[in-house]
């Protein structure tokens, strides 16, 4: 873990954000949460404070960064809503907030983005992403940029979410043919490596892939998920161009859509970690495999 000193986590109150805070928290850390609806964030028995705060105007002489010796960018933007822009959240603000914390002589920045970033994608959200991981490395040169593969957790997460459309539908609908590979993570081993990450020696590379030990298609998931509900589905392969299509018309009459496009996009490409960047291991982790939550569905 890094000092007692403070670390600010913008973005505290998501899947991920919200463990990177318990777990600086529990290790005694000073944390202060930056979102913008502070009143979200969770109580916790640690030096944990709430801040309200945008990433597309913060400054560097913001009180959430106001004696900050790190800083974690963990918000995620999946639906664009007015002038909450995929670029503008993830490319102009990410850089915003990377040069306000270089000024601000804050050492260490962790930014999370994930694999399959491209600043030449054809996809806003994934365009977005990957510029918005080169204007950050620009803005502060010592950021480390962690990017891990599809989340997985007890309760939430990817395999949470294929459980719950397994038990109300008796055919499963698949990305085409279901032949894209993933290698899910567990989110907490994720933000216990963004934890140690924090410590200026544990970060020697300028990016970190982080996936789990099972390397598995979208097929072969759905089945394994399947499996343990003791459920049998009929499983339909859908093209992907049908998916974009019903994923647009989702963003038109839903505030929050169960589908979005990018989500299309990124199960369009396999997403694995690129075995010449450094992962857990560099880090002294072995990160949990897809049973250690799959053993704790609940079959029926």
């Amino acid at each position: 873990m890094p000092s007692a000193r403070k670390v600010v986590v913008f973005g505290g109150t998501g899947m991920l954000g919200s463990r990177i805070v318990r777990r600086l928290s529990a290790a005694g850390v000073p944390v202060r949460v930056a979102v913008r609806h502070p009143e979200r964030v969770e109580t916790l028995s640690g030096p944990v404070e709430a801040v309200a705060a945008d990433i597309r105007a913060v400054t560097r002489d913001a009180p959430a960064l106001a004696g900050a010796s790190g800083v974690v960018n963990a918000v995620g933007l999946y639906t664009e809503q007015g002038d909450a822009t995929f670029e503008a959240v993830h490319a102009e603000g990410a850089a915003r907030l990377a040069s306000a914390a270089r000024e601000a002589g804050i050492d260490r920045l962790v930014h999370v983005s994930g694999i399959g970033a491209d600043p030449a994608s054809a996809d806003a959200y994934i365009a977005a992403r990957g510029r918005g991981e080169e204007a950050v490395r620009r803005a502060h040169p010592g950021a480390v940029v962690v990017r891990p593969s599809a989340l997985f957790a007890d309760g939430e997460g990817l395999v949470e979410t294929l459980a719950g459309i397994i038990r109300r539908a008796p055919v499963f609908p698949l990305f085409g043919t279901g032949r894209t590979r993933l290698q899910p993570v567990d989110a907490d081993d994720v933000a216990e490596a963004i934890c140690r990450l924090l410590e200026p020696e544990r970060a020697t590379e300028p990016v970190y892939e982080l996936g789990g030990p099972w390397v598995v298609t979208y097929r072969e998931l759905v089945e394994l998920v399947a499996a343990r509900l003791g459920r049998r589905r009929v499983l339909m392969p859908v093209p992907f161009a049908a998916w974009s299509a019903a994923a647009r018309l989702l963003a038109v009459v839903s505030r929050a859509p169960p589908l979005t496009p990018a989500q299309v996009a990124l199960m369009r490409e396999d997403n694995v970690c690129d075995p010449q960047r450094p992962s857990f291991d560099a880090l002294g982790m072995s990160p949990a495999a897809l049973d250690s939550v799959l053993d704790r569905l609940a079959p029926g």
